[in-house]
């Protein structure tokens, strides 16, 4: 047994004590000390032997000081030069130094100013060898711990893994270590060949992934043995990603050498892939680009990337720009002189440098079916465009690229209409430039036939709103090179409103590339600011109980009847209600009880303030509660709402339930839909750009979705809140009593004036009104289906009519009547919002989302195809078609839109039934809206037509459903599906000399 226990300390005496007793002994004994140290500092071998020789700690501090001044070139021994010695020397460091020392090294050196011991042993290990150790030492712990058969509580590799994880997180922590590591191998080296290899290793341990990876994997067993005090930076692929680029930065900003720039470029390509690109990008483009001498190592930088990643960043760049620094460009300012603009423009510039393949990626990205800043404002485009205008050929390619795009018919039909938009500016601002510099190539494109038939085929296309772009472009153009009796003029009230004058005017637009500092200046606001504290109030002297005066004299009292009295009762006046007993109260110690409890909120502000205090549950509760009606009822009223807008639906977007509150996820979500309601036309863009851009969970997402669905519908009129009218000032209201005799009886949901009592939203709120839209557009074929004697419907259908009366909710406004005549639901308010829905709601949810399926990021694609979520998506398109309605001018671009892309995800419908129904609903809106179209549907979407019924009809004949197996919702498909493939079928005989060119094939 003796050979097990090793002594720890050593306690020496002198001969004189010997003879004295224990407890005399134990009071003259002397602090513990050392002998002398044995470690003269002669050789790297006396070192190791030293080391591994179980060191006490000031033999470890002597053995440390001594490596540490190799790196400095006091002797010829460099523990950071990669040999084999070395390799040996940091191997001990990492497996035996580490485990016993790394914990007391660290508490001397928090004790200790100017002697630091734990930055003596990150001294030999802060380079390439002592980096590759602590990660194979970290994987080696992994391996043992999981394979312990006393588990990862019990196993002796978990508190080890402690250690190791805070020292490779000490080795990387300051944003000049990355720079210092590669110069100590570097420096040390002469052999090119060998340090090319060593290049190639540094970036792949630094940036490839391993560091993040282990380190989150190391936390997880930590976590499991309950050993995990607080999370580690370096196990946060973010944080990471962050740290990386300031120490690229930083690293940039020092004049490296061509060699460093190679190490940082490929730092920076490896870097783009640990899945933060758009961070990464966003910190070296403030770091270098926005800093004047840091412009010229950032094109250097690019240069030496691939074309791939270079396209990517520029693309970063192009939307962070868009988004954080132009954003307010508004179209009335457009033909204005803008700062910003111009800065952007500058910053572009630099970006693309003289680069051709850049200045090519920028051209392609205005001119691309998929390009210039879909959904953005027209500052991006203007900033785009004034970075290429020194370049005449650029330009004019650019000019002549999206003249031949906008013409294309294809283009004209299945494009967004957002894109279509961004390009006819691109056109017009383009054609303006190329006017100004070479006038006869502008003369001679507009005599070719090239933009003959680009306003030809504009014109001859059935939406409107083509229609109008190619008028613009075609007066605006003409303008350029015709006299006034000349030129071409429609003569229309659309080109001459507001809006067609605005886009005519894009082509006297000349910016220029100015000064950088407005993007510097606009760096501060943008930062996210620390919640403000709670704020202590001052509690309030209690009120003194009032003196009751003895009352002298008689006291005369007159006693009425009860009856009496309550039938003389005025009506408007209610009794107050007895109150409710203080929750506060309920507790035994009074010393716990907080009288002193926030007010509501009566202003905009405070009501941000209270969201911000994360941690006041007394606040958070009474923000949550307050806003639906605060900010319904400030909507009209100033500007408080207007200006506050987008960083309250920030607020809100991104709350979290921190203390559980009772109806929590109803609240917030009449919070944003009041906010949406108020700001129709701005905030829906912004909740839109929002779903598809902003940094959110799958259920904050559908939370934004839920919004706009239901938030469409209350602004055309089907659906109305509880909260408008509770929120609406009482000096606008009719007494009860008077309002009831005025007020519509209400039917389904509708709220009754005069009622007080709010019902929450429930969860599944656009599924309950897609499943009353699909029962009232199935009811009529049910009817038809059972009074058929023979026939395909009724073997299709033989219970179609028992089902569809099964689905009824008993909480509905009523069975749904079967009749021939389809049941037409009434509107509580005309639909005056058409174009808004459409414009605002629709089309930026359409186009973002063709936009996602050709974007770089396939995080981005696979949240977007995730099944609930694009079931709420297809549902949410669908509700707000539907709101529409079909007398809305931009219905047959939505209708174009939207068929599109419900047969592009017909592939994620395989296996998801959920997927399926939501394509099958969307079917159901279109169908129901153009039900007066049907011959123009068939003339303009015949092949979509032909596509429609051989996929309803597979999806028929695959799902189960029926009366014998499958479950509700497989029946629900399968009803929607049958229902879908009838109306589609009866539109196929009756128009079938129509699509006879699209029906080949078809059976």
């Amino acid at each position: 047994m003796e050979e097990l226990l090793t002594p720890i300390s050593q306690t020496y005496r002198s001969s004189n004590q010997a003879g004295g007793d224990l407890i005399s002994l134990a009071n003259t004994t002397k602090a513990p000390t050392e002998p002398p140290s044995g470690f003269q500092g002669s050789s790297p071998e006396e070192a190791l032997e030293a080391l591994k020789g179980q060191p006490g700690y000031n033999d470890l501090l002597q053995i440390l000081k001594w490596l540490r001044d190799g790196t400095r070139g006091t002797h010829p021994f460099d523990i950071r030069k990669p040999n084999p010695q070395s390799a040996q020397v940091v191997h001990v460091l990492v497996t035996e130094i580490v485990p016993n020392y790394w914990t007391l090294l660290k508490e001397s050196s928090s004790s200790q100013k100017k002697s630091q011991p734990a930055d003596l042993l990150l001294a030999g290990l802060q380079s390439i060898g002592g980096l590759n150790a602590a990660l194979t030492y970290i994987r080696a712990l992994l391996l043992e711990a999981r394979k312990d058969p006393k588990g990862l509580k019990h196993s002796p590799a978990t508190p080890n893994l402690v250690s190791a994880l805070d020292l490779v997180a000490c080795i990387l922590k300051h944003n000049t270590h990355i720079q210092s590591i590669w110069h100590a191998v570097s420096s040390t080296e002469d052999n090119a060949g060998k340090v090319r290899a060593l290049g190639q290793d540094f970036v792949s341990s630094i940036a490839g992934g391993k560091v993040v990876s282990l380190a989150a994997e190391a936390e997880d067993v930590l976590h499991q043995a309950s050993l995990l005090e607080e999370p580690s930076w370096i196990a946060n692929s973010k944080l990471y990603a962050e740290w990386l680029g300031n120490n690229l930065v930083d690293w940039a900003r020092s004049n490296p050498s061509s060699s460093d720039l190679k190490i940082c470029a490929g730092l920076t390509g490896r870097g783009l892939k640990l899945g933060h690109s758009d961070l990464m990008t966003k910190i070296l483009f403030t770091g270098l680009v926005l800093n004047d001498e840091g412009q010229p190592t950032f094109a250097k930088l690019l240069d030496l990337l691939p074309s791939a990643d270079q396209r990517k960043v520029m693309l970063i760049i192009l939307k962070l720009l868009s988004s954080e620094y132009l954003s307010s460009v508004d179209t009335d300012e457009a033909i204005e002189d803008y700062p910003a603009v111009w800065a952007a423009a500058s910053a572009l510039q630099a970006v693309v440098g003289t680069s051709s393949v850049r200045k090519a990626q920028l051209s392609t990205w205005l001119t691309g079916a998929t390009g210039a800043g879909l959904g953005e404002t027209c500052g991006i485009r203007r900033a785009a465009l004034a970075a290429l205008a020194e370049d005449k050929e650029a330009m004019f390619s650019v000019l002549e690229s999206t003249l031949g795009l906008l013409g294309d018919q294809l283009y004209i039909k299945h494009s967004p209409m957002l894109q279509q938009e961004a390009h006819a500016q691109v056109l017009l601002l383009s054609a303006g430039y190329v006017h100004r510099k070479s006038p006869i190539k502008l003369n001679v494109l507009l005599r070719s036939s090239n933009f003959l038939n680009t306003i030809s085929n504009r014109i001859g296309a059935s939406q409107e709103r083509a229609k109008f772009l190619g008028m613009v472009v075609g007066e605006a153009l003409s303008g350029l090179i015709h006299n006034e009796d000349k030129r071409l003029n429609f003569h229309m009230d659309t080109t001459d409103s507001g809006e067609g004058k605005w886009y005519k005017s894009l082509v006297g637009v000349a910016d220029k590339v100015g000064p950088i500092s407005p993007l510097k200046s606009q760096e501060k606001p943008k930062e996210k600011q620390a919640a403000p504290k709670p704020v202590k109030e001052t509690p309030r002297p209690a009120p003194k109980p009032a003196r009751s005066m003895p009352q002298s004299g008689f006291i005369i009292e007159e006693i009425e009847d009860e009856d009496e009295a309550a039938e003389e009762e005025d009506d408007d006046l209610v009794a107050y209600a007895k109150p409710d007993s203080d929750e506060e109260d309920e507790d035994d110690d009074p010393t716990l009880i907080n009288r002193n409890k926030p007010k509501a909120p009566v202003y905009i502000r405070d009501l941000i303030t209270y969201l911000r205090d994360t941690e006041n549950y007394d606040r958070q509760k009474l923000a949550l509660t307050t806003a639906p009606v605060l900010i319904r009822r400030k909507a009209n009223h100033g500007t408080e709402v207007s200006a506050h807008a987008e960083e309250l639906a920030t607020l809100l977007v991104g709350l979290e339930d921190k203390y559980e509150l009772d109806d929590f996820h109803t609240l917030r979500t009449q919070g944003m839909m009041a906010i949406l309601v108020a700001q129709p036309q701005k905030m829906a863009r912004w909740f839109a750009k929002t779903f598809f851009d902003g940094d959110y969970s799958l259920s904050q997402r559908a939370s934004v979705l839920i919004v706009l669905g239901i938030s469409g519908r209350e602004l055309a009129g089907f659906e109305t809140s509880d909260y408008s009218d509770v929120a609406s000032f009482p000096s606008k209201k009719l007494p009860a009593k008077v309002e009831r005799h005025y007020e519509p009886s209400a039917s389904g949901n509708r709220y009754i004036a005069g009622s007080t009592s709010l019902k929450p939203l429930p969860p599944n709120a656009l599924d309950s009104i897609s499943q009353s839209l699909s029962q009232a557009f199935l009811a009529p074929l049910a009817a038809e289906a059972a009074d058929a004697a023979t026939g395909p419907d009724v073997l299709k259908l033989s219970s179609f009519t028992s089902r569809l009366q099964q689905q009824q909710s008993p909480s509905s406004a009523g069975p749904v009547s079967i009749s021939r005549t389809k049941p037409r639901g009434v509107r509580a308010i005309p639909n005056t919002t058409a174009n808004l829905l459409a414009t605002s709601f629709f089309f930026p949810l359409t186009s973002r989302f063709q936009a996602a399926l050709h974007s770089a990021s396939a995080t981005k694609r696979g949240i977007l195809f995730e099944s609930s979520l694009l079931t709420l998506y297809l549902k949410t398109l669908a509700l707000l078609l539907h709101a529409a309605g079909p007398s809305t001018l931009a219905l047959p671009q939505m209708t174009a839109e939207f068929w599109d892309l419900l047969l592009g995800v017909r592939t994620h419908c395989v296996g998801e039934v959920g997927v399926s129904g939501a394509v099958l609903f969307g079917l159901m809106a279109l169908l129901d809206v153009n039900e007066n179209d049907s011959r123009g549907l068939c003339q303009r979407h015949g092949h979509e037509v032909v596509e429609s019924v051989e996929w309803v009809s597979g999806v028929f004949d695959r799902t189960r459903g029926g009366d014998q197996g499958g479950n509700g919702e497989e029946n629900q498909v399968k009803m929607m599906a049958a229902g879908v493939l009838i109306r589609l079928r009866e539109m196929v005989e009756k128009y079938r000399a129509l699509l006879m060119g699209d029906m080949i094939g078809f059976s």
